[in-house]
C-alpha cells in the first residue's frame, strides 16, 4: 500500500480541532482542501478515518488508531498504515443509540444473531428517547423511527411498516366505556410518555380520510418508561398510546384492548443509521448485513 504521507498533518488537524473549517483555518488552505486530503487518505487506508455529518465531525475507532500511531517515527508509521488498512474483519466497539419503542429490535432477537455471527465485535446499546447528534456523543450509529431520521444519515430499514395503538385495560373500559373518535381522548383519563423530564408528552397522532391530524391529550400520568406505562394501563389507570408490537402481547391475551384502530394507519418503522457509507468500518457494515440477511430471510 502507498501512503502519501503529507497527507498525514491535514488528518493530525482534522484530529485536534472541533471541525473541518478550524483545521482548515489552522493549515492555511480551504476547508473543501481539507476535506479532499481526508477522502484521499481514506481510500489509500480503505477505511473511514472521520465520521463527520454537516453538525459535527469525529475520529472513527481506525482514525483513533491512527492517531495514536502519529506520535511513533515514520518508519513505524508506514507499517502502522499497511496493519491498519489490512483490518477487514468486523472487530471492535459498536456502540449504538437506540431508541426505547423499537421493539424490532430491543426484542433481542436481531443483537443476538448478529453476536453469534460477529464474535469480535463488541456491541454497546443505550437506550435512549433523547434527541442528539450520534456522531458528536461517540456512537457509530442509532436505530430510530424513519421519520425523524436526519435527511444526511444513511438509513437502513430494520423490519416491516408500524403502526401504533390506543389501548385500555377491560375494566377501565367497562367503567369509563371506550371513546368513539380520537377527539373523545381528551375527556379520558390518559397515560402519557414524553423522551426527557424537560420534553412534553408526546401528542397522540392519528389519520381521518387520509388527512392526518393530532390530540394534545392532558395524561393524568406521564412516565418515559414503558414498562411503567404498560403496568398502568394494565392496571385499569387509562388509556395510552405506543407502538403495536409494544403492547401485542397484551391484546392478544386479552389483558388490553385495542381502541380507534380505524384512525391509525401504517407508516415506515425503524431504521439502523449511520453518518457516511464511503470506507465504511468492517464492524459498522457488518450489522448492515447482517439486518439485510435478517429481513431477506423473514420476508
Amino acid at each position: 500500500m502507498i501512503v502519501d504521507l503529507n497527507l498525514l498533518p491535514v488528518f493530525l488537524a482534522v484530529a485536534q480541532e472541533p471541525n473541518f473549517r478550524a483545521a482548515a483555518d489552522r493549515l492555511g488552505v480551504t476547508r473543501s482542501a481539507v476535506n479532499r486530503g481526508i477522502k484521499r487518505l481514506e481510500d489509500m487506508v480503505g477505511l473511514s478515518l472521520v465520521s463527520r455529518t454537516t453538525r459535527s465531525v469525529r475520529l472513527t475507532e481506525a482514525g483513533t488508531k491512527l492517531y495514536d500511531l502519529l506520535s511513533q517515527p515514520r518508519t513505524d508509521i508506514t507499517i502502522g498504515l499497511e496493519q491498519l488498512a489490512s483490518e477487514r474483519e468486523p472487530q471492535g466497539l459498536l456502540r449504538l443509540a437506540v431508541t426505547s419503542i423499537a421493539e424490532p429490535f430491543l426484542s433481542g432477537t436481531l443483537i443476538g444473531s448478529f453476536a453469534a455471527v460477529y464474535p469480535q465485535v463488541t456491541i454497546d446499546v443505550t437506550v435512549t428517547d433523547e434527541e442528539f447528534d450520534i456522531v458528536a456523543a461517540g456512537f457509530d450509529a442509532g436505530v430510530r423511527l424513519g421519520q425523524v431520521i436526519e435527511q444526511d444519515m444513511i438509513a437502513v430499514r430494520i423490519g416491516g411498516d408500524q403502526r401504533e395503538a390506543v389501548v385500555a385495560s377491560p375494566g377501565y373500559i367497562a367503567e369509563h366505556g371506550a371513546p368513539a373518535h380520537p377527539r373523545e381522548l381528551i375527556r379520558h383519563r390518559c397515560i402519557g410518555w414524553r423522551p426527557a423530564p424537560n420534553r412534553a408528552p408526546y401528542r397522540w397522532e392519528f389519520e381521518e380520510s387520509g388527512t392526518p391530524f393530532s390530540v394534545s391529550v392532558e395524561p393524568q400520568i406521564t412516565t418515559n418508561d414503558l414498562r411503567f406505562m404498560i403496568s398502568s394501563a394494565l392496571n385499569g389507570a387509562g388509556i395510552t398510546f405506543a407502538m403495536q408490537q409494544t403492547f401485542e402481547p397484551y391484546i392478544t391475551s386479552g389483558q388490553l384492548i385495542g381502541l380507534l384502530d380505524d384512525y391509525l394507519p401504517e407508516f415506515p418503522g425503524f431504521f439502523l443509521y449511520f453518518p457516511q457509507r464511503r470506507n465504511m468500518a468492517p464492524k459498522l457494515q457488518a450489522p448492515v448485513d447482517h439486518i439485510r440477511d435478517h429481513r431477506g430471510r423473514n420476508s
